[in-house]
């Protein structure tokens, strides 16, 4: 049994997990904040300066070749833009993760010291009832392990993929800023 006590210790950490992760919420909103103003700000500059050099244009040809070497960069700045907010989301799951493996392994510790104190107190001859729920213990975790271990595969596994598009897409901007 938990005492008033334990009951309070754990309601005061929960408490401070709830205030640490929405401030790290917060945190983020911010950086959003803050990458979607840098890139507003920017994009008004050039669209200024962009229509200033299309108005100076004098022929279909120099307004091609104007077009075409706003490719490139318009490919770069995206791409940045999109690292730095998968950089973002990315590091706010990073730590809302780790928050809750922790909070897991608590648990699972908590869990484990009730199972033992059940085993100490286990009347004789429920020893294999008391092996059987520690095995079926045993075998949770394994399977929590793997789980996590497939969710970090698979997160690498999305980040490659996230830098094989960018790159790719501004690869292609390349050529296409050549061609016209």
């Amino acid at each position: 049994m938990l005492t008033a006590e334990q009951m309070m210790a754990a309601h005061k950490a929960n408490m401070e997990t709830l205030f640490g992760l929405t401030h790290k919420a917060f945190e983020s909103v911010e950086k959003l904040v803050d990458l979607n103003l840098q890139a507003t700000k920017a994009a008004l500059a050039e669209t200024a300066s962009n229509t200033q050099a299309a108005m100076s244009v004098k022929d279909a040809q120099e307004l091609i070749a104007l077009q075409a070497s706003l490719m490139q960069p318009l490919a770069e700045k995206t791409a940045a833009y999109s690292r730095e907010l998968y950089d973002i989301a990315s590091g706010a799951g990073a730590e809302f993760g780790q928050v809750a493996e922790a909070k897991a392994a608590d648990a699972h510790k908590a869990f484990l010291s009730v199972v033992d104190n059940v085993a100490k107190n286990a009347p004789a001859g429920s020893e294999s009832a008391v092996a059987a729920m520690k095995n079926a213990v045993a075998a949770a975790t394994t399977a929590m392990e793997n789980v996590q271990k497939a969710v970090k595969q698979a997160q690498d596994l999305a980040e490659a993929n996230f830098n094989s598009v960018t790159s790719a897409a501004t690869t292609a901007a390349k050529p296409a800023g050549r061609k016209r």
